[in-house]
């Protein structure tokens, strides 16, 4: 079951995805400098702000593959069948 979460970047422009991502690195750097300094009444925190990351990368790259030619696609399919077979 798709999250609210990924529905909701599905529906973000590409430069709207961009700045989300930029600014979600940003603060997950600020948590963690913080964290490490005088520690956060929520630990947690941390990890769901690197999954959001994950999640705005997932959408950026998927987006990049939906936008590949069918030779891009094509290359990108051998190279990961012979990436398999190591």
């Amino acid at each position: 079951m798709a999250t609210k979460k990924y529905l909701e970047l599905k529906e973000f422009s590409a430069e709207d995805l961009a700045n989300e991502l930029k600014e979600t690195k940003v603060q997950y750097q600020k948590q963690k400098f913080d964290h490490a300094l005088k520690g956060l009444d929520n630990p947690l925190l941390l990890r769901d702000i690197r999954r959001d990351v994950a999640r705005l990368q997932s959408e950026v790259r998927r987006r990049e593959i939906e936008a590949m030619d069918s030779d891009a696609i094509a290359k990108r399919s051998k190279i990961r069948l012979r990436r398999r077979r190591k």
